[in-house]
């Protein structure tokens, strides 16, 4: 299935190339990953796809639009705020060189991210990174 493509090409993104960025970076930030317990120095994301109402161009020429939605939950440190902000870089970056993720989409654009800051600090709550993307696939197939 196409939805189960982009969810395992996004998975390799994250573990791949937004890791290989990370630990580039002139400081430790811990690296994405989708199997790591809370709080074991990996950050885990959650990915949401839902099909996206598709324009009449995209109907016309039989293109198939997703919405991809990446949340990551950053635990509260004094440098929370700065890796947020890092991962957001890297997964920006990322989705930049590899917009085809991988050769599974046409297009993979990022339409916003959104910081989210503890509600209140230093009582357990960390700050959230939700990045959404629009994925764009010719011809869905079955």
């Amino acid at each position: 299935m196409t939805e189960q493509k982009i969810l395992a090409a996004f998975e390799n993104l994250l573990t791949g190339r937004v890791n290989e960025i990370l630990q580039g970076c002139e400081f430790k930030i811990a690296p994405v990953e989708f199997d790591a317990p809370a709080g074991v120095g990996a950050v885990a994301p959650v990915l949401r796809l839902t099909e996206c109402e598709r324009s009449e161009k995209e109907r016309i020429v039989r293109l198939d639009a997703f919405a991809l939605t990446v949340s990551l939950n950053v635990p509260e440190t004094a440098d929370s705020e700065r890796d947020v902000y890092a991962y957001g870089a890297a997964v920006g970056k990322a989705v930049a060189e590899d917009s085809t993720l991988g050769g599974v989409a046409d297009r993979a654009v990022i339409t916003g991210k959104k910081y989210v800051p503890p509600k209140k600090a230093y009582c357990g709550d960390g700050w959230e990174l939700v990045i959404s993307l629009r994925v764009i696939v010719e011809g869905m197939t079955v």
